[in-house]
């Protein structure tokens, strides 16, 4: 049973800017093994993270560290949820969550299904 759904897009050139600007951004928003990625990625992982929250319906007491995006040897993205997400995640009765990423033609996009028992 489909538990949530959740969708984001991020301009590239966008979040480039607010990367450039803000200096403490990355460290705020991305775990550290996430931190050292390239621009698009990190605006898939935060495009990610957003559609988490989505899927979720809010993200009260939520810190973005505790989405982290990972990926599987074969580059396949999953979530490596932590603290206060992981807790509501399994509140939901939450059992699976899919995530599929991508990025082209300036904007990075994010796509969360959540599934679980009836």
């Amino acid at each position: 049973m489909i538990k949530g759904i959740g969708v984001d897009i991020v301009d590239l050139a966008r979040f480039d800017r607010q990367v450039a600007r803000t200096p403490g951004l990355v460290a705020r928003l991305f775990a550290p093994a996430e931190r050292t990625l390239p621009t698009h990625s990190l605006a898939a992982r935060f495009a990610a993270k957003e559609a988490l929250i989505k899927a979720l319906g809010d993200s009260v007491g939520a810190s973005w560290q505790e989405m982290e995006v990972i990926t599987d040897p074969h580059g396949n993205p999953s979530f490596a949820l932590s603290g206060v997400v992981q807790a509501a995640v399994a509140a939901r009765g939450v059992t699976s969550v899919h995530l599929s990423l991508t990025h082209d033609a300036g904007v990075a996009c994010a796509f969360v299904v959540m599934e679980g028992g009836a």
